[in-house]
């Protein structure tokens, strides 16, 4: 039987390894807490934040994120890519997302702001209208992935093949189109 959560703030909690077995949690605030190597079975979060939170290594398995929000969170690590695809809503405000995976999901309208986004793995996703606003995108794996209409005007380290993805109608700064033409190793001068 899954657990009904509505309405609760958690502050500076600490959770172990298997705190988080099917439940739901709506409209609930997480600030300062520690999920690090939490499993996460069968969860659902709908309209959450996390403020300030900490999910290195966490495990999600089967979790739906309906129109959740992280907020200065760090996120070492974790495979989104096993997450609910269903309604499949997150957004992301000065983050450390190193190391996640993104692969296969459908991620159409999300927003990264301010983010640190080293090695990600986009490969497959659907990253439709995504902001990429301000995030280091070093190393970050874009492979079959579709970037139409996405805003990358303020993000750097990005490398993009634009044989390898859809990009029609995304936005890059003038500095940015360097990372649409690395893999040709031209040099370009400023």
């Amino acid at each position: 039987m899954t657990d009904y959560i509505h309405d609760k703030n958690y502050s500076n909690e600490v959770y172990t390894e298997d705190a988080f077995n099917l439940k739901e949690f709506e409209v609930c605030h997480f600030s300062g807490c520690d999920f690090t190597r939490c499993n996460f079975i069968g969860v659902t979060f709908t309209d959450c934040t996390f403020t300030n939170c900490d999910f290195s290594g966490a495990r999600i398995n089967h979790v739906a994120f309906r129109g959740v929000n992280f907020i200065d969170c760090q996120v070492l690590d974790v495979n989104f890519s096993m997450c609910d695809k269903l309604i499949f809503e997150i957004h992301f405000k000065d983050c450390i997302l190193d190391f996640c995976k993104f692969y296969d999901l459908i991620m159409k309208g999300t927003t990264f702001s301010n983010c640190s986004m080293i090695a990600l793995d986009f490969m497959n996703t659907d990253l439709t209208n995504v902001l990429f606003d301000h995030c280091n995108l070093h190393k970050t794996v874009f492979s079959n992935t579709t970037v139409i209409k996405a805003d990358f005007t303020t993000s750097y380290n990005f490398s993009i093949d634009p044989e390898k993805n859809k990009i029609k109608k995304a936005s890059f700064s003038l500095a940015g189109l360097k990372g649409l033409l690395q893999k040709h190793e031209l040099i370009i001068k400023e």
